[in-house]
């Protein structure tokens, strides 16, 4: 057994795929594999199984998997001891947002955070919400929309930080466009373009047809806010969009409030490894939240 063995049986425990583990690890998928076999001959009892797509820890599995997350946040503390003695004269900063932070807030953030630190390299990944979620185990700080998921990490620090609203768009000629709001019952009627599954939207928008009792079918589905807007004035339908991302439209797409209440959500910040955050990490913490719309 060896020390990178067992952290890579932390990330394989942590998302349940081999492939998606040594993507995050930066490895191959057989080197993954190899160093799971080793680790299993060392243990000397099947530590997983095989289970659709991905593997499923045996009662074994999950004994050592305790033991390697621990070796991570060990692994992780050293590192965070080492940047804070060598202070933020280098650095890596991993970050990681859904669309609609990493589109219309992180930008301006990360700009203010070269300034102040120029020597910090500063990598961004976006995603759907769930698609950030599942990179938590490689990133300092995810960035999420709508409601925080379970099961996260037990090491993880969750901080509110923006009020965002989600409303409905449809081309500038449609009939509903000139009234500016509307209830969930009349665009029930209407073909919607709706964001892929997984998208923090997409959830929120389901969730109030569903307290509405109303089940419409979504008449496509399109990854990205761009891919929805094209589709909208495309004529295909009514959308559904943060309106962070309408502050820049030309007028060809209308904004449609929804009635009785807007459809509001929080925009939230997760912190993997919060016992063991690097300075980098903390310092981009700090701004964010001297920025947000909301106080812990």
């Amino acid at each position: 057994m060896t020390p990178d063995q067992l952290l890579t049986f932390a990330y394989v425990a942590d998302t349940g795929n081999i492939s998606r583990a040594a993507g995050m690890l930066h490895l191959s998928q057989p080197a993954v594999s190899g160093q799971l076999r080793l680790l299993q001959d060392w243990f000397g009892e099947p530590l997983y199984r095989r289970s659709g797509h991905g593997v499923a820890l045996t009662a074994a599995g999950e004994r050592l998997a305790e033991q390697a997350r621990q070796l991570r946040q060990v692994y992780n503390q050293a590192h965070a001891a080492r940047e804070a003695w060598r202070g933020l004269e280098t650095g890596t900063l991993r970050l990681g947002a859904s669309t609609t932070p990493a589109s219309y807030l992180l930008p301006a953030l990360v700009a203010d955070f070269r300034q102040r630190f120029p020597a910090v390299a500063v990598h961004l990944s976006d995603g759907n919400t769930r698609q950030i979620v599942e990179r938590l185990p490689v990133l300092d700080l995810a960035f999420i929309e709508g409601e925080v998921p379970a099961g996260l990490p037990t090491d993880t620090a969750v901080h509110g930080w923006n009020q965002d609203e989600v409303v409905a768009i449809a081309r500038a000629d449609h009939p509903l466009a000139a009234k500016g709001a509307a209830r969930l019952r009349e665009l029930a009627g209407e073909p919607l373009v709706m964001r892929e599954p997984g998208s923090g939207v997409r959830q929120l928008v389901e969730r109030a047809f569903d307290s509405a009792g109303l089940a419409p079918a979504a008449g496509l589905e399109l990854a990205g806010v761009e891919g929805v807007k094209q589709a909208v004035r495309a004529g295909l339908g009514i959308g559904f969009v943060s309106l962070m991302s309408m502050r820049h439209e030309d007028g060809t797409l209308a904004v449609i409030r929804l009635l009785p209440r807007p459809l509001t959500r929080t925009l939230s910040i997760l912190v993997p490894h919060a016992r063991a955050t690097a300075r980098a990490a903390e310092r981009f913490l700090d701004l964010c939240r001297a920025q947000g719309t909301l106080r812990p």
